[in-house]
Parts: C-alpha cells; sequence; structure tokens
C-alpha cells in the first residue's frame, strides 16, 4: 500500500496550518490519522487535495481545510459528547474521536454506515457510536449535545437539529440558502440559540435531504 505519510503532512502544512488552524487536538488528528482510508479506493490518490471527493451519490468527503476549520470552530473539549450528521465514510468522526469523549456518528446510507464502522474499526477507534436514520431528524435519542457537526451544506438548519444542543452547545455546518455559495456558520445555545454567526465562505456541495424545499407557484 502507498505511504501517504508525506502528503499528510502537505495537506497540515500546506491547507489547515496557513488557515488559522490551531487547536492542538485537531492538528495531531489530522496529522496522524489516515484520511486516504475514507476515500474510495479509486480516489486515494486524491484524498489529500484541497477539493471535495465524491464517497457516494451526491455525497462527498469535504475539503480538508474546510472540514479542520469546522471542527476548530466547535471548541470540541476531552469531555464533549458530539454529535456528527452524515458521517459519510466516517472521517470528521475518526477526527473528533481524538478530541471529544463520546462521538454519535449519524448516517443514513448503509452502505457508508457500514464502510465508516469498518474502517474506525480498524482504526481501533472506540469512542464512536455510529447509528442509521434520517439526517434531517438529527438523533435525539441521545441529546443534548455540546457540539453538532453536519458535514455538509444545508439551505437552514432544522430547528429540531438545533433544539438537540445542550445549554452552551455549538453547531457547525455550511448555510448556502441558494444552493450555491454558502458560509460556514457557527449557532450557538445559551438558552436560545443565536442566529447562526458566518465564519467563512465555503462551496462545499449540499447534504441530500437538506436542499431548497420547492416553491409553488399559480
Amino acid at each position: 500500500m502507498p505511504d501517504y505519510s508525506a502528503a499528510r503532512y502537505n495537506m497540515v502544512e500546506g491547507q489547515v496550518r496557513p488557515n488559522k488552524v490551531t487547536d492542538p487536538a485537531l492538528v495531531e488528528a489530522m496529522s496522524n490519522i489516515p484520511r486516504e482510508l475514507f476515500a474510495p479506493k479509486a480516489s486515494r490518490s486524491f484524498a489529500y487535495v484541497d477539493e471535495d471527493i465524491p464517497v457516494a451519490k451526491g455525497r462527498y468527503l469535504i475539503e480538508p481545510m474546510v472540514i479542520a476549520r469546522l471542527l476548530q470552530e466547535a471548541r470540541v473539549k476531552p469531555t464533549d459528547i458530539v454529535l456528527d450528521i452524515g458521517c459519510g465514510t466516517g472521517y470528521a468522526s475518526a477526527l473528533l474521536s481524538r478530541m471529544a469523549a463520546t462521538v454519535v456518528a449519524l448516517e443514513e446510507n448503509p452502505e457508508l454506515a457500514a464502510r465508516a464502522e469498518e474502517t474506525l474499526r480498524e482504526l481501533g477507534v472506540d469512542n464512536v457510536v455510529l447509528v442509521q436514520g434520517p439526517l434531517t431528524e438529527g438523533y435525539a435519542k441521545q441529546a443534548p449535545y455540546d457540539a453538532i457537526l453536519i458535514h455538509g451544506a444545508v439551505t437552514e438548519v432544522p430547528q429540531a437539529i438545533l433544539e438537540q444542543l445542550a445549554d452552551g452547545g455549538r453547531l457547525v455546518t455550511v448555510v448556502a440558502p441558494d444552493a450555491r455559495m454558502g458560509q460556514a456558520r457557527l449557532f450557538q445555545r445559551t438558552g436560545e440559540v443565536e442566529t447562526g454567526r458566518i465564519l467563512f465562505d465555503a462551496a462545499t456541495p449540499l447534504l441530500p435531504g437538506f436542499e431548497p424545499k420547492p416553491v409553488f407557484q399559480f
């Protein structure tokens, strides 16, 4: 199997650190977790480029810089319980496993869920719980969460998901109301959930199920 350690180093030094990602646990995780294992075998040589990599129909492994900045803005602590919505093949969950106490990884695509579970097991990750269900509903059974990541762009964040945040909890995702260029946003719950604070622009693909609602014209 090819050695991707140099590519991983270049990703961190060329894409992650220059974009003001300084969280020690996150940088350590991205420096050591083999991102290529979470990409399709035919795409592993592209695992460390600054682009979104398709992993299934309409689903992507989000580019390193975007996922790194989102996770840093989530301010995950070692005692946190985190929900990863749309975990896909499990890369963000693997990163979060090095930062949080427990990660609930939600996926509705059975094939992606199986791949994520297999890869996480192969890497010896034991604090990620993979569950299957509709992404747009979150996973209220284990709520409240200290942090929530929606792994893809959404036109808006469902209220049902925001309500799964603990007091002081943070939610990060990319919001693209017009389904074009989106903006990474941070939502925080302090009694009521504040309007998402804009962090940076991101051309992250829309997550299936979170597309614009049809507008009926008469």
